[in-house]
């Protein structure tokens, strides 16, 4: 009797289930509030110079003209201009809330530390989910979920105290090592022990309200607390209810099967039905364990697949090469579609925050259509929408008044946002489809490590915006067709 027939038995929607979800539900704001950290402390509002102490009586005799990185003064003898680079500046505060930017002056000469401190928050992204990810394999996923989760949370927490570029570069490095492997190791934890008919709709929704949930209030958390180093405290104080997790869920079973450890798996099952109020006969574990003991011999041969096999073929290296790029792509367009929200017109917490409902829509979305257009027409048809909505955009901004013309702007970053969600959460499920059942788990790993690798370049691409505004919708809106064009290749999985 294998084990999702002993599942059925123990109870595939019962109140464990319902703990297991709404525990993953409080996940995904967990993350939301923590992966959305390196967007909330960075927030640059408009400003201007202020003069220094030697040009005060041309500022208060009509003799000055301020810009954003530097200010004209007339000389003594009112003959010639003189152009000075600030060193001091006059911010316009959103609530009075102090960014990193604002209290520490990283803008115009100084505007690259803020790229190159959160660039090294996708480094930590990568090194993370190898490192978290063999350490699920090694100890369990519950314990590693858990240790992720707090390591991410202190990150958050120690970059609040720093004040240099290169303590905020390790700050972010050590907060990034959790930014994938605390959603998808409870992911799987959920994936496991919930009925195959519910999955699609229960991972979906709870994804899609509860991830929303934590994004659209962390702008208003961080104007209540003030400053980018309150936020942080408060982003990374809800990390801690993770403590809990082993007092409610139990270890999965799966992971257990694939150490051997048979009868502990069957003990996950017997605490599971006494949970869900199930009278399961002592007899169904007994042939539980014999099943997989028979089976011992079968699963040692299929343990010798490896990762680098997808490689070796010409069809399967076509689609693993594909896969990747696909990864790097998307992973970058939705970053920067959740980032860019500064120039539009609109207060960028404002902005954040409502264009953030777009998530739910976006689960909705998958939920409806991607088993009546295939995988590949909705990895395609989310990247090539996605990609006008976003070349829009950047004509806009281009061409129009943000300050007439806000309600507009904000319109498309919204349907901008809904087309990166949709194309993300979708390229998820195409690629674990693809890839092999033998190396699905290291596939998929190898696949958002690579994607994150890439993500480095987001803080780059968004800084391209200090020199001409449009500049990152444009160059995302050409690296989404690329995408839409490579999912023409790929195989339909649906029904397959």
């Amino acid at each position: 009797m294998d084990f999702e027939a002993v599942l059925e038995k123990c109870g595939s929607f019962g109140r464990y289930q319902f703990v297991l979800l709404a525990l993953y539900g409080y996940t995904n704001i967990v993350s939301s509030l923590h992966y959305f950290s390196q967007t909330i402390i960075s927030f640059t509002p408009p400003h201007n110079c202020l003069p220094n102490d030697n040009d005060i009586y041309a500022f208060t005799n009509g003799r000055y003209t301020a810009g954003k990185c530097s200010y004209m003064t007339w000389n003594a003898n009112d003959s010639i201009l003189q152009e000075t680079k600030c060193q001091s500046w006059q911010f316009e505060k959103e609530s009075n809330y102090e960014s990193i930017t604002t209290e520490l002056k990283w803008v115009c000469d100084d505007a690259y530390k803020l790229a190159v401190g959160q660039s090294f928050f996708f480094i930590g992204s990568v090194l993370g989910t190898i490192f978290f990810g063999y350490l699920a394999d090694r100890i369990g996923r519950l314990p590693a979920c858990i240790l992720t989760t707090l390591t991410g949370a202190f990150g958050d927490f120690i970059t609040s105290f720093v004040s240099s570029l290169p303590l905020f570069s390790a700050g972010r490095f050590l907060s990034g090592l959790s930014t994938d492997t605390q959603y998808i190791l409870m992911y799987i934890l959920v994936f496991e022990y919930l009925s195959p008919k519910r999955r699609t709709l229960g991972l979906n929704i709870v994804l899609a309200i509860f991830y929303c949930v934590g994004l659209m209030i962390s702008p208003w958390l961080a104007i209540w607390v003030g400053s980018w180093r309150n936020y942080l405290w408060a982003a990374s104080l809800p990390a801690l209810g993770v403590l809990c997790y082993p007092c409610l869920l139990f270890e999965s079973a799966e992971w257990l099967l694939t150490k051997r450890r048979f009868d502990q798996a069957a003990q996950c099952l017997r605490r599971i039905a006494k949970f869900n109020r199930r009278e399961v006969d002592d007899s169904v574990f007994v042939e539980f364990i014999k099943y997989y003991n028979e089976k011992l011999n079968e699963e040692q041969k299929s343990a010798t697949d490896t990762f680098m096999g997808m490689l070796r073929t010409p069809r399967l290296r076509k689609f693993t090469i594909i896969l990747f790029i696909k990864s790097m792509i998307i992973t970058v367009a939705f970053d920067i579609a959740s980032r860019n929200m500064e120039g539009m017109g609109t207060s960028p917490f404002m902005l954040f925050s409502f264009t953030g409902i777009t998530y739910l829509p976006a689960g909705l979305t998958i939920i409806l259509f991607q088993n009546y257009i295939g995988r590949k027409g909705m990895a395609c048809a989310s990247l090539f929408v996605g990609a006008i909505i976003t070349a829009v955009t950047g004509f806009l901004v281009a061409t129009f008044d943000p300050a007439e013309h806000a309600m507009l702007l904000a319109l498309m970053v919204g349907l901008g946002r809904y087309g990166a969600v949709v194309a993300y959460d979708a390229e998820a499920q195409y690629a674990a489809e693809i890839i092999p059942t033998s190396v699905r788990g290291r596939g998929m790993s190898n696949i958002h490590v690579v994607g994150y690798a890439f993500g480095f370049f987001s803080s780059y691409i968004i800084f391209l915006g200090t020199y001409y505004k449009p500049l990152p919708s444009l160059f995302i809106s050409l690296l989404m067709f690329i995408g839409a064009a490579l999912c023409l290749t790929l195989p339909e999985t649906l029904h397959q």
